[in-house]
């Protein structure tokens, strides 16, 4: 729509009725671009809201404040295009580009087709994303910047990740980001993680105004059927104006049936076509199915679209302006109503026409030749396949399973089409979108009865439901490949099962313990048994515990060099069964690989795996840093599962360090609108970060309720997961103790004891031991807190570790051995303070002085505490001499974010140069 077409800002242009409140919160964000605030706002709205309005004059505004604009539009014809966007965004300062770290540049100029690059390697994406950070960095620091995003809902998903990844790692850049974005299609990376603005319908006295602004303001009945029908949308009441004006003679408003405003709309939009001169119709037929803005698109596919003559009808009808090599539409809904308005054969002509001046552009010209195909067509399907093979090589994955979906719907051979099918949904896999490959798997059941090629499909539509709430229908996908392939196709029945632990675990049931069992006993034992112990260890975690390690040991020491999945699976394992620091190896390995290879969509689950065995091993700074990086990605992958549970670990580590108010409002936010009834393994969690944002506050009848509730309530309680509820026994009995309910913590202590064999990891061996002391009578207690204490290998789950400590020296400080006390109270103390457990380590020093010693706390470690881990990592990394630069390159962030966090550690750390960094850390170890 025309800048000016409606409604504040004189001195900007014409009046924008009815958007004061928008305007001013643009003129927050464009204050935010040099300053202090919110530095990304999403502005949304209907069609015809006037979204591109508002956007045209904030650049207007941005730009005579001395800003600098760079500015992408989405178009529909470019949206299966990987990194279009990006170009387009990019390209006032490509000229920048060889001034990029050398792995960023060439990711950058592969993915944007620029110069020659290997065909064989696909870009790491975060090199990508990195370097699209770095351009818009560097730009920003000659001039403050404002990034305008327009028809979000139309970019490509590689350009939408790019720009999600900038849109995150604003603070500290002198810029801005304004992305707008139809309210029914916000892009899933932007559509609840940042602020939004709706552009709402007018009130009736703006919608009113607007009408009185045109030339031939309707009146009377008319005016009020106007009104009541555009229902405050600015386009269509100027639209259905213009209708009236043209032929006032209608008066029938619901012609249109039932059809949606926006379908009514478009059909305005087509209404002044008739009139216009075929040439002029043909040529805009061209620009619509061309789907790009540039002029030469339409020169090289109508050479007459060069004279000015062609386009005037257009320009005078207001459908079109033609200006600076660009032929703008007054609207994208212009686009579509023109290309809705022409027959078939009017539009297969523009694209053949298109796609034969496009032979140098063979991604292109195979989108146009399938849009062209009026029925199946093997050439063309084969022509996009290998389009699709082109966008995988460059990291654009989600235009290849775009391509192989159109592909297979053009392939004549039903078992073609289920492969293609197939091969979009792998493709939409390791582009991370979920709902993506459920919907392509489900096509392929309707092509063939092919018993692999279902199983398989069934296998990605079980994939594709694991990573969210619904394990349930995951497995019921799942589990029946796994038994049917058991005899006929073993390794694709054991990566069933093996993808399967997954959310058979998470949901905590019972009868899916036993199929994970029953089934990988009907698959005979294969040369690689590697995705058949991850389902072992899930499903049975207490028994048979040394068959599992021995097991776990083999599969490890034979695990072929980058099997990712081997890794994956293999991590798992080895954290359920307590084996936390190689758990915490595997999983490292594959978060490393699974950033070359540029599958966001698992990275989450891995990353949230990952997190949970930091915080048992007490990196919780990594923890953190782990679990954030998780619940972004799994944000954008629609994975519910991780992003509940991620802001649980995130609540669990605020209430740990003493932020119980924090705690409690991360953990509600994460479960807000979830039923966690059929994942408890999420429910168990949420409760004990509850318990312990409770317990921080010392509030211990709260937190024995929160605690009571991962146990049933019958008269032999059972765990309500069967293996996270038994982990957390210990605090279960220390709440028991101070709110007088030891008789009923007994009976969960003792119900428990009977699930679980004498077989058991140091860790819970510890954890029932501290349990079974803290219940016991006087003079059986002691024997149990000395087994909670005494393993060494205990010390490898510290806070666990320094709260057996903290309750043995109470136990003995009440009988007045202080001197036995003070040991257990300093371990509890020193590991508290590493940890930052602050009302645990203010516990710890409260019973130390009771027993006559005094204690002071390290400065270096309070200072320290209040840097986020990432600035910590940045320290670090700065005190080993590296540049800003270097610093960025490694962290994938650009080298002035690395000199705004600096500018916050040094008067954090008390600082004031970098030489000093050294010292002011004080030998704090790095996390990686």
């Amino acid at each position: 729509m025309d800048s000016g077409a409606f409604g504040a800002g004189r001195a900007h242009g014409p009046a924008i009725l009815g958007r004061d409140r928008e305007l001013a919160r643009m003129t927050r964000l464009i204050d935010a671009a040099a300053g202090d605030g919110p530095k990304v706002l999403v502005l949304t709205g209907e069609p015809g809201a006037g979204k591109s309005t508002l956007v045209d004059r904030a650049a207007v505004q941005a730009a005579e404040r001395g800003l600098r604009v760079l500015r992408v539009r989405g178009c529909e014809g470019e949206q299966d295009l990987g990194f279009a966007g990006v170009h387009q965004l990019l390209r006032p300062v490509l000229g920048a580009i060889d001034g990029l770290p050398g792995r960023q540049r060439d990711a950058l100029s592969h993915a944007l087709g620029l110069g020659e690059a290997d065909e064989a390697a696909a870009p790491d994406p975060l090199l990508i994303r990195t370097a699209v950070l770095t351009l818009l960095s560097e730009a920003a620091a000659e001039r403050p910047l404002l990034i305008v995003v327009d028809d979000a809902h139309w970019l490509d998903v590689g350009s939408l990740d790019a720009l999600a990844f900038v849109a995150r790692r604003l603070d500290g850049e002198p810029a801005a980001l304004l992305l707008a974005a139809r309210e029914e299609a916000v892009p899933a990376r932007f559509d609840r993680d940042f602020p939004h603005l709706a552009a709402g319908p007018l009130d009736r006295a703006a919608a009113g105004l607007l009408l009185d602004s045109g030339p031939r303001p309707p009146q009377g009945r008319v005016r009020a059927r106007i009104l009541e029908l555009a229902a405050g949308n600015p386009l269509a009441l100027m639209e259905l104006a213009r209708a009236f004006a043209r032929d006032p003679g209608i008066r029938d408003f619901g012609a249109a049936g039932s059809l949606p405003l926006t379908a009514r709309l478009e059909q305005l939009f087509a209404a002044d076509l008739p009139a216009l001169p075929a040439p002029t119709r043909r040529v805009l037929l061209v620009a619509a199915a061309a789907g790009t803005a540039q002029l030469s698109d339409v020169l090289d596919a109508v050479p007459d679209a060069g004279t000015p003559q062609v386009w005037e009808p257009a320009e005078q009808a207001g459908l079109v302006r033609v200006e600076a090599g660009q032929v703008r539409l007054r609207h994208p809904l212009v686009g579509s109503a023109v290309y809705q308005a022409a027959s078939f054969a009017e539009r297969r002509e523009a694209h053949l026409t298109l796609a034969a001046a496009l032979t140098h552009e063979p991604d292109r010209r195979a989108w146009h030749l399938a849009a062209a195909a009026s029925g199946p067509d093997e050439d063309v399907a084969r022509t996009l396949a290998e389009s699709a093979e082109r966008f995988q090589q460059r990291g654009g994955h989600a235009a290849a399973a775009t391509a192989l979906e159109r592909a297979a719907e053009l392939t004549p051979d039903p078992r073609q089409r289920a492969r293609r099918l197939l091969a979009a949904a792998t493709s939409a896999m390791y582009a991370g979108h979920p709902q993506w490959v459920g919907e392509s798997a489900g096509r392929v059941t309707t092509l063939t009865d092919d018993p692999q090629l279902l199983a398989e499909a069934s296998l990605r539509a079980g994939w594709s439901l694991a990573v969210t709430l619904r394990h349930d229908d995951s497995l019921a996908f799942l589990l029946p490949v796994a038994e049917s392939m058991a005899a006929s196709a073993p390794a694709l029945a054991l990566s069933a099962l093996g993808t399967a632990a997954t959310p058979a675990y998470n949901s905590g049931e019972p009868r899916y313990r036993h199929e994970l069992q029953r089934i990988s006993d009907l698959i005979a034992p294969q040369p690689d048994e590697t995705d058949r112990v991850w389902p072992r260890a899930a499903g049975s975690p207490f028994t048979d515990r040394q068959q599992n390690l021995k097991n776990l040991a083999h599969v490890v020491d034979t695990l072929p060099e980058g099997s990712l999945t081997g890794l994956v699976s293999l991590g798992g394992a080895a954290w359920i069964l307590d084996e936390t620091d190689e758990a915490v190896r595997l999983l490292g390995q594959a978060m490393d690989q699974l950033r070359r290879a540029a599958t966001a969509g698992a990275n989450c689950t891995v990353a949230q795996a990952l997190a949970l065995a930091h915080f048992e091993s007490g990196a919780w700074d990594a923890a953190r840093s782990a679990a954030e990086e998780a619940f972004w990605m799994a944000t954008e992958a629609g994975a519910d599962n991780v992003a509940v549970g991620s802001p649980l670990l995130q609540a669990t580590l605020l209430a740990a360090r003493g932020d119980h108010a924090g705690a409690r409002a991360q953990a509600e936010d994460a479960v807000r609108g979830r039923d966690l009834r059929k994942s408890r393994s999420l429910y168990v969690r949420h409760r004990h970060a509850l318990a312990l944002a409770a317990l921080a506050q010392s509030d211990h009848e709260s937190a024995y309720g929160h605690l009571r509730r991962t146990f049933t309530d019958d008269a032999r309680p059972a765990p309500v997961h069967y293996h996270a509820s038994l982990y957390h026994l210990a605090d279960l009995a220390a709440a028991a103790v101070r709110t007088g309910q030891t008789d009923d913590a007994r009976t969960v202590l003792h119900a428990a004891e009977r699930t679980l064999e004498e077989d058991r990891s140091a860790r819970l061996a510890a954890i029932v031991h501290r349990a079974r002391a803290l219940l016991s009578d006087p003079e059986d207690a002691e024997p149990h807190f000395r087994a909670a204490v005494q393993d060494p290998a205990t010390a490898r789950w510290p806070f666990e570790h320094a709260l057996a400590h903290l309750d043995f020296a109470e136990w003995l400080r009440r009988r007045r051995r202080n001197a036995e006390a003070r040991p257990h109270l300093t371990t509890a103390l020193d590991i508290f303070g590493r940890l930052d457990a602050r009302p645990w380590a203010e516990r710890a020093t409260a019973e130390l002085r009771a027993t006559g010693v005094t204690v002071t706390a390290p400065a270096a470690h309070e200072a320290l505490a209040d840097l986020t881990p990432q600035e910590l990592q940045i320290a670090h990394l700065a005190a080993e001499g590296l540049t800003n630069r270097d610093i960025g390159a490694r962290l994938y962030l650009s080298p002035r974010t690395i000199g705004f966090h600096l500018h916050k550690i040094f008067p954090k750390l008390g600082i004031t140069a970098r030489a000093q960094l050294r010292d002011a850390l004080g030998g704090v170890p790095r996390q990686d």
